[in-house]
């Protein structure tokens, strides 16, 4: 798998990667905002991003924030990995086993089965960046829908779509997270704890939940920075503990 460690869950079959600890500049940072400018003037949008750029304070001011090393799943949790927990399970979105859960009603029956939890929220960005500061961890270009990725039944086409940690479609299915939506980081911990409360939890990612794209920039979900409420259907990613060094 791309030649870097994995762990599985044997039963699950789900595929851990290690994210190495460090510190990085979490948020939408103004090199980010002026490559989404850019990408404006050339021509490369379909509808005015104004909703985008109005809402940017979301995702500010931005910060250094320090992460432990984790393990996280290399891609959400698929229909077939959740009915090793919920064996009842039926998904109205995948047309596959192999493809992106997406859980509504069996969302908490699901959390409250899983020997995993979810990544904080600076976890998640720390792990989509991989080490980048541009858009995605491919760079400041557009995002095309050859970055969405929401059936991993082939594992060559997987392996090609990971980042440097290993991790693949970060940014395609929206992923909820462990912190409440609070929006914008002011006040916001330092390290990666994740911010608690009451109210709907903050989810990342989303890009292919509107695929095939109609025109409305839906490239701007695959963003590292990108965040909003959870409403509806979620994807879940598990972080487990690291393994004892030998």
């Amino acid at each position: 798998m791309a030649g870097r460690p994995a762990w599985r869950h044997v039963a699950s079959g789900v595929v851990f990667r290690e994210v190495p600890g460090g510190t990085f500049r979490m948020g939408l940072s103004e090199a980010e905002l002026a490559a989404v400018r850019v990408i404006e003037r050339g021509g490369g949008v379909e509808d005015t991003l104004e909703p985008f750029f109005a809402g940017a304070g979301d995702a500010q001011p931005v910060r250094e924030v320090r992460v432990e090393s984790f393990l996280i799943a290399r891609h959400p949790l698929t229909v077939a990995q959740v009915r090793h927990w919920l064996p009842e399970y039926e998904d109205d979105y995948a047309d596959v086993e192999s493809g992106t859960a997406r859980l509504e009603d069996d969302l908490d029956d699901l959390l409250d089965a899983l020997p995993f939890r979810l990544p904080s929220e600076a976890e998640w960005e720390y792990a989509a960046r991989a080490g980048t500061t541009t858009l995605t961890f491919r760079g400041d270009g557009k995002p095309g829908e050859d970055q969405v990725l929401d059936d991993f039944g082939d594992e060559q086409r997987t392996a090609a779509a990971e980042n440097a940690f290993g991790l693949a479609a970060m940014g395609s299915a929206n992923e909820i997270c462990a912190d409440v939506w609070i929006p914008g980081f002011a006040g916001a911990p330092a390290d990666a704890r994740p911010r608690n409360g009451d109210g709907p939890s903050a989810v990342r990612g989303g890009a292919a939940d509107v695929y095939p794209w109609q025109s409305c920039d839906e490239w701007l979900l695959l963003l590292a920075a990108t965040r909003y409420e959870h409403a509806q259907f979620t994807a879940v990613r598990p972080v487990a503990p690291m393994p004892p060094r030998r």
